[in-house]
Order: structure tokens, then sequence, then C-alpha cells
């Protein structure tokens, strides 16, 4: 006697209701300090300690402060885009990357608080902005929207690489997580552009970099 294949499960469909659930719980663990859990090990936890100066770990603290409500911004960014995207390929790939960026957040809060310093107050405003402009790009196109995380990633780098540099000699904790990150968000611009991204011009990538400004000089301190 043969065995039958067993009939192929279809993949269970999501409606709008369970994706704006699931978005709410996503906000919340993104949100609340300490909801949220890494998939991978921080690289600070194979470096040293070293002393720094009140004045030192107040400026790495506001660094990193900026670097955690940037990941603050990816996951609403995701998030709100997957919820719009067009073809199930796209929507899994903002999932993905989604989900790739927690590691970000939990490292940067954590080494905010090693610090002695707290997370910014007003991550919950740039989380809701965040989360419209992703919605709205994946409404406009998949394109568009895949074309909007690589001039996003892009931004996040430069500030990466502007931190590597800023960051007291001796604060080899807070160096390794940037660089960890800076090979990331490297590797979701390429993915995002090479899935067929649209490449921003030149005055949209400004009016980001103008934007970007205004959120790290509000964070850095608050």
């Amino acid at each position: 006697m043969t065995e039958q294949a067993s009939p192929a499960v279809p993949a269970r469909r999501y409606s709008l209701f369970d994706k704006l659930i699931q978005n709410a719980d996503q906000a919340l663990r993104t949100l609340v300090p300490g909801a949220a859990q890494e998939y991978r090990p921080s690289p600070a936890d194979k470096r040293p300690h070293h002393d720094m100066s009140e004045q030192e770990a107040q400026h790495a603290a506001g660094l990193m402060r900026i670097n955690h409500t940037g990941e603050v911004c990816a996951q609403a960014l995701y998030q709100g885009q997957a919820l719009t995207a067009r073809l199930p390929e796209v929507r899994e790939a903002m999932e993905e990357a989604a989900r790739e960026e927690i590691d970000h957040l939990v490292w940067c809060e954590n080494r905010v608080r090693e610090l002695g310093s707290h997370t910014s107050v007003l991550n919950p405003l740039f989380y809701g902005m965040s989360f419209g402009i992703g919605a709205l790009a994946g409404k406009i196109s998949d394109r568009v929207s895949l074309g909007f995380v690589a001039a996003t990633e892009d931004q996040v780098c430069k500030h990466l690489s502007s931190h590597m540099t800023s960051l007291p000699v001796q604060d080899e904790r807070s160096k390794a997580i940037l660089l960890q990150m800076l090979e990331d968000e490297a590797k979701h611009a390429t993915t995002a552009l090479s899935a067929g991204g649209h490449k921003f011009p030149l005055p949209v990538k400004l009016a980001m970099t103008a934007v970007s400004k205004v959120m790290t000089k509000s964070v850095y301190r608050v």
C-alpha cells in the first residue's frame, strides 16, 4: 500500500485587523523599556569596560540614545511598510529586516543604561511619525517603499560612521555595537536596491538629512 501525500496546508491569511493587532504588539515591544529581546548577543559583551569621565559618559550616552531612537524609527518604518506592501515577498522582507533591527534596538538600550542614562522620552512621537511614513511609502508602491529603506539606511550609516569617530577613545563597548550595526545597515540598503528599490534623487535625500538632524539634536539630551 502506498501512502498518499498529505495535502499542503495553505498559508494563513491575516486580516487588516489581525495586522493592526500585530503592529500594536510590536509597538509596545519597541517602546516599553526591556520588552524587546535580541536574537544575537551584543558585540559589547566581548569588550572590556573602561573608565570614562562624567562628561565622556554623558556624551557617549547621548550618541547611543540617538542610535536607539534611530532603531525605534526603523522598527516603525518597517512595520508600516509591511502593513501596506503589495507583494508578499516585499512584505516578508520588511518583516525580516524589522526582526534584525531588534538586535540593534536592544543593544543600544542596554548600552545607554550601562552609561547611567535613559532612552529618549520622544520615542513614541518618532515611532508614530515613522510608522505613518512607512505605511504611506508602501501604499504608493513597493518600489518606492524599498527605495525609502535604502535611502534611510544610507542616512543611518552616515550617522553611525560619524558617531564612531565622536565617541570617547576608550569606549570600546559602544564602538563594537556601532560597528556591527554599520555592517547590518549597509546590507539592508544593498538588499533593498537589489530587490528593485527606487533610487531617490538628491533633493529628497537632502530633505531626509534635514529631518534626521532635527531628530538627532532633540534626542541627544532628552
